[in-house]
């Protein structure tokens, strides 16, 4: 199949891009810099420039490429300081919602057939009931103010992948990235900050994360763009943890002595409103869906295994 990789020059895409070659795929790479285009092409991609905010950019790339497959990994995360959510997302929510419907409005022209688009099951969920998600339930109804425009810009793209019926809408609902090229990864300014006691445990920890290693995420988004049908899938390992287990265990792996440990109102001083809920409330996510759909298997089925480097033994 012909496949347009939007965002094919992040941690995800860097993955993304070779395995749908593997696979088979002519796959297309939509970068905004000239600079760029060297690094796809190692990829295997072929480039088209373009950037996402400017629709007749889009138009152009999409009807050069032509594909049957639009996926759209578009994000702008750099340094995430959960003081200051709002700032650290903001150029991200401006591609969830403008580079979306740039995307869609430029795919509905060319007649794609399938439409998948990079969501967050990691950290936006509703706060409230189970501590295991599904893809069933809802995004958080009520944010705290600083994760408000985050989850809102998530909200629009979902709901604008989903009603497009002129193609099969698909959503990959990521859960915290690890490996090569992410924030948690070797040398990473996180894992720093862990060796260091810098990262405590606030409150009770139990917020409930799921993670997922960036090379099951690409190989999961594979599947979708192969066999996805329309609708939500979360791509997230098999072991949903709360902070109070998987930070020590974290720790222990890194070397370092066990993290702090610092009441709500400390850690609202230190890291804001954001890093209490990132730390006591957040509600983890299933993948039963995505393996009974797409005959997605995450070679890191554990968390424990893939921040340790080892793979599951099948």
């Amino acid at each position: 199949m012909r496949v347009l990789v939007a965002g094919a020059t992040g941690a995800m895409g860097r993955q993304l891009v070779p395995r749908l070659v593997d696979a088979g795929h002519d796959v297309f790479a939509m970068i905004r810099k000239e600079s760029d285009k060297a690094k796809v092409s190692k990829l295997g991609a072929v480039p088209v420039i373009a950037d996402a905010l400017d629709r007749a950019a889009v138009d152009a790339a999409v009807r050069q490429s032509a594909p049957e497959v639009v996926v759209h990994q578009l994000t702008a995360i750099g340094h995430v300081d959960p003081r200051h959510m709002e700032r650290s997302f903001a150029a991200t929510d401006r591609l969830r919602i403008e580079g979306t419907d740039n995307l869609l409005a430029a795919a509905r022209a060319v007649g794609v057939r399938r439409f998948i688009a990079q969501s967050n099951g990691g950290f936006t969920y509703a706060r409230t009931g189970g501590p295991v998600k599904t893809e069933r339930d809802p995004l958080d109804p009520a944010p705290i103010r600083p994760m408000a425009s985050m989850i809102s810009a998530l909200k629009h793209l979902e709901g604008a992948v989903l009603g497009a019926d002129w193609t099969e809408g698909v959503v990959l609902r990521y859960g915290a990235f690890y490996g090569p090229g992410t924030s948690m990864a070797p040398g990473s300014e996180q894992f720093e900050l862990i060796r260091k006691r810098k990262f405590p445990v606030v409150g009770d920890g139990g917020g409930v994360w799921s993670f997922v290693h960036i090379a099951d995420a690409a190989d999961a988004t594979v599947a979708a763009v192969e066999n996805g049908g329309r609708g939500v899938y979360n791509i997230v390992d098999d072991e949903p943890a709360p902070v109070a287990e998987w930070l020590p265990e974290l720790a222990e792996m890194l070397g370092a002595k066990k993290p702090m440990r610092v009441p709500r109102f400390i850690g609202r001083l230190a890291a804001g409103p954001a890093g209490v809920v990132l730390m006591t409330e957040l509600r983890g996510a299933s993948n039963a869906k995505a393996k009974r759909e797409l005959g997605w298997h995450p070679a890191h089925p554990s968390w424990r295994q893939g921040l340790s480097g080892k793979r599951a033994v099948r």
